[in-house]
């Protein structure tokens, strides 16, 4: 097993660790709740007389602002996904155009 193989799964494993140990510990009969929810109680229990000054101009459907969550990470991950690849391959080009060896070749592709 090289290298790059062993840093790889150890780099599943710790994904994996870090997204189920959480749930372990928070049990099936914890509803997620978000964030903002957790704002507006706090502030209402600091100020009951707060008013909002602001009102969203578009309130979207529980399924639907998941829906665009999800859209918005899918866009991150994609645009991540492509900026380290365009700087790998700019890196491998560099090395390859500066004279000296060519970039290592992975062989133990299946």
């Amino acid at each position: 097993m090289s290298r790059s193989t062993l840093v790889n799964w150890l780099l599943v494993v710790a994904v994996l660790v870090i997204a189920i140990i959480p749930l372990a510990f928070i049990g099936s009969e914890t509803e997620f709740g978000g964030a903002d929810g957790v704002a507006v109680e706090q502030i209402e229990a600091d100020n009951p007389d707060y008013e909002p000054w602001f009102s969203p101009l578009f309130e979207p459907e529980p399924e639907t602002a998941s829906t665009l969550f999800a859209l918005q990470a899918a866009i991150g991950a994609g645009f991540l996904g492509y900026l380290f690849g365009s700087l790998n391959t700019r890196r491998k080009l560099r090395a390859t155009s500066s004279g000296g060896a060519s970039p290592p070749v992975d062989d133990h592709r299946t």
